[in-house]
């Protein structure tokens, strides 16, 4: 998503700058004519070329660089709006901005903010996501990138996820995931699961319940 939304955008942009060029737009007229349903002059032709030759490189480039030029470029659409807005009509009005112009550079640029940001900037990214990024120190980063699961644990953790979300688990299958959700990191989830389907002996019960003795005294 964000490499194609960042090729789309600069496609548009291209277009709209290579026509206003072809038309011999004066480069700082405050009024131009319209190209594509928005107002140009040379000057805006040259920067929509620019952006959009940046967009391209970085759709082509990968995913998180097109993200990240995506929400750049799409604050900077939404403050060129807003500076822009508060020139219509005036002589430093210098890229021939008209009411539609203004509308356009909020749109784009809220597009942008949302293909950049969308699956990155969010709160409790998934482990395998790969804008994760783990505190600083955090050694179950590091373990984590080192570990392998399971095949056979890996799927039976599976089966009974997928169990439980359908409502066919068994009791077993219920109380193992009651302690597999205790954990985040997925190397503790499948050892979690692993350990819980192994049998306690009496010396790996929990200590809560008394010796023997005390037992036969109740």
């Amino acid at each position: 998503m964000h490499r194609v939304g960042a090729a789309a955008i600069g496609v548009f942009l291209m277009c709209f700058g290579a026509l206003g060029f072809l038309r011999g737009l004066a480069f700082l007229a405050t009024e131009g004519p319209t190209v594509l349903g928005l107002s140009s002059n040379g000057l805006l032709a040259a920067i929509s070329l620019i952006v959009g030759l940046v967009l391209l490189v970085s759709a082509v480039a990968k995913g998180p660089t097109a993200s990240t030029t995506s929400i750049v470029l799409g604050v900077l659409f939404l403050l060129s709006g807003m500076a822009n807005n508060l020139v219509l009509g005036t002589r430093m009005n210098l890229l021939a901005f008209r009411p539609a112009n203004i509308v356009f550079s909020f749109a784009v640029g809220a597009v942008l903010l949302i293909l950049g940001s969308y699956g990155r900037i969010t709160g409790g990214l998934p482990l395998d996501n790969p804008y994760h990024r783990d505190a600083p120190g955090d050694s179950t980063a590091e373990q984590q990138r080192d570990w392998m699961p399971d095949a056979t644990a890996a799927g039976e953790l599976a089966e009974a996820e997928r169990a439980y979300a359908l409502h066919y688990a068994t009791a077993e299958q219920l109380e193992r995931l009651a302690v597999v959700h205790g954990y985040r990191p997925l190397p503790e989830r499948y050892r979690a699961w692993q350990d819980s389907g192994h049998p306690r002996t009496p010396e790996q019960g929990s200590g809560t319940e008394p010796a023997g003795p005390v037992s036969e005294a109740r």
